[in-house]
């Protein structure tokens, strides 16, 4: 809040009442799928059942079948195999992944992944001569490695074969495309490639990398399990949650809710005050991951996968003492993110020559690297503009760069490459590392780049309405059926409704100083209803008259085994 203005999303009305027929559908729900692009009966039936038996044959992936043949090799002649993960929880999660099915499978397997402080990002030549020193045959590089040419080369040098799993766009140069000279690559988005979901995250390749050995190993029955992870390195990431990443968050998240689990992630379930409860990937969002990427923020995210393949009973006591570290690392990691935030929010209101730029680009001398990643999503959220937080130590400077929906990051990046020591990443999320004297001319270059590129960009401030549902029409029966439509994130949002001519019973009052708390009436229906991170906006709601309108989603609030609606404000306005 606030917005410009309210926009009613549009859809294919005879569509809608199509599947509402076929399907047996509330015309509600048929408007939400076919605003959420499903164009026909079999794909809504797809959407709203994920399973296992939709997932793509990962063979058809580039380079897979080399890449299966190769480890299955390795684990039967016990040639010492490395998995080289990365220290964010995608990374972590796709680490332990595909450690532990080699671990299953016999292998004689280690992981290793790299500090963010002393190491750096992604694969390097220094770490390959390490594990090449520890008698490494086979590195598998996972959520990482694309842009790894020198390491890769290295590799080759060394006699190891390294077999890339990545998500990241690969280097581009004035002749294209450079992929790293490795044994294979296994990579969605590389240009050749066919498979069909270009937007696996990188614990939805490493998923597929196992998907792949349990059909060769005939152990497709433990595929599910290792849903888990991958569903929580799909929801870290940030990928659309559409198609086969939706069918893996959907599996994952069914299997953590409902069990067994290793003493490992139970352990994290219980930390986060989650134990019993049914795990959406709101809770996975806000209560598991950032404690996971927390041991990488902080220190060695050797911790968080330690958890994470903690899987033998009798580790439990060691499985509750990791997740309490986390657990404390998560809060130091939140006292220095509103440190940097602080910072950097009073240098971008005060300084015009950052705050006007259409990018902003803003460093500190000291800002804790572990944190500035965050401290660009708050940016990006708070002014809505892509955003780089870097952290100046001496002549070096490392950012984390956020993005929003209509800006092309990697592009930009791209046109700075000659100020960039290193950089990479994805649409809406990159890693940066220039000399800091760079700095002034990155953001110069990016917002020269952001002028050129810019649009009509006015929809950004219009909120979009999927569909009036007022207060009245609310009860369990709706929510179930909107809960078909979870889980939700990027590219499936919780549907917003409009409910109009409500009145305020009680409140706002502010919550934690941020939020809003208050009590929405409308023809005798009360709901309770919160507005996140406006508390600057109570004034302006007390000013309002008798009757409001409401732009809200549905949450459910359970305690002591009852559940109630209660409504997430996105905007409010004055009834029309």
């Amino acid at each position: 809040m606030p917005f410009k203005g309210w926009l009613v999303q549009e859809y294919d009305a005879q569509l809608a009442k199509s599947l509402s027929h076929s399907l047996n559908l509330s015309p509600l729900i048929s408007r939400l799928l076919v605003q959420r692009g499903v164009t026909d009966h079999d794909t809504a039936r797809r959407f709203l059942h994920p399973g296992i038996e939709q997932l793509h044959d990962p063979f058809q992936l580039p380079d897979f079948r080399k890449s299966i043949d190769r480890l299955i090799t390795a684990v039967q002649k016990k040639e010492h195999i490395v998995i080289h993960g990365d220290y964010d929880a995608d990374g972590v999660t796709s680490t332990a992944m595909v450690n532990r099915l080699l671990e299953l499978l016999g292998a004689n397997v280690s992981y290793y992944i790299p500090n963010r402080f002393s190491d750096g990002y992604g694969l390097s030549s220094a770490s390959v001569g390490v594990l090449h020193d520890t008698g490494a045959k086979v590195i598998v590089s996972v959520d990482c490695g694309i842009r790894s040419i020198e390491a890769a080369n290295r590799a080759d040098q060394l006699g190891i074969d390294l077999i890339v799993t990545d998500h990241h766009e690969p280097l581009i140069t004035s002749q294209g495309h450079q992929l790293p000279n490795a044994f294979s690559v296994i990579n969605p988005r590389l240009v050749d490639s066919s498979y069909p979901e270009k937007n696996l995250s990188g614990a939805g390749v490493a998923f597929k990398l196992v998907q792949g050995l349990c059909q060769r190993t005939g152990h497709d029955a433990w595929l599910p399990a290792f849903a888990k992870l991958a569903a929580i390195g799909t929801v870290a990431d940030v990928v659309p949650l559409q198609g086969e990443n939706r069918i893996i968050v959907r599996l994952g998240l069914d299997q953590l809710s409902s069990g067994p689990n290793s003493v490992g992630l139970d352990a994290l379930v219980e930390v986060a005050g989650l134990a019993g409860k049914s795990i959406d990937s709101e809770n996975l969002a806000f209560r598991i991951i950032p404690r996971l990427n927390a041991a990488g923020r902080m220190g060695s995210a050797d911790l968080a996968a330690r958890l994470l393949l903690a899987n033998d009973p009798s580790r439990e006591n060691e499985a509750n003492g990791l997740a309490r570290e986390l657990d404390e690392l998560n809060t130091q990691r939140q006292l220095e993110q509103r440190n940097v935030f602080a910072k950097a929010r009073k240098r971008i209101d005060a300084d015009s020559d950052i705050g006007s730029h259409r990018v902003i680009v803003i460093g500190g001398e000291g800002w804790h690297r572990g944190v500035i990643g965050i401290v660009a999503s708050k940016l990006v959220e708070t002014y809505e503009k892509p955003s780089i937080v870097l952290s100046i130590e001496g002549e070096v400077a490392y950012g984390s760069a956020r993005n929003t929906p209509n800006f092309d990051l990697l592009g930009a990046l791209n046109q700075c490459a000659d100020l960039l020591t290193q950089f990479g990443g994805h649409r809406m999320a990159a890693g940066v590392t220039l000399p800091a004297a760079n700095v002034s001319k990155l953001q110069l270059r990016m917002n020269e780049y952001a002028e050129m590129a810019k649009g009509d960009e006015e929809d950004k401030f219009q909120l979009e309405i999927n569909a009036p549902l007022e207060l009245k029409e609310l009860n369990g029966e709706v929510v179930a059926e909107i809960n078909q439509l979870k889980p939700f994130g990027r590219g499936n949002p919780e549907p917003v409704f409009q409910a109009s001519g409500v009145k305020m019973m009680e409140g706002p009052t502010v919550l934690k100083n941020q939020h809003l708390a208050m009590m929405l009436k409308q023809e005798g229906h009360v709901f309770r209803a919160i507005a996140w991170r406006s508390a600057h906006r109570r004034k302006f709601l007390l000013g309002l008259r008798d009757k409001i309108d409401v732009a809200y989603s549905l949450m459910e609030n359970h305690f002591r085994g009852e559940s109630t609606i209660q409504l997430s404000i996105a905007d409010v306005r004055e009834a029309r």
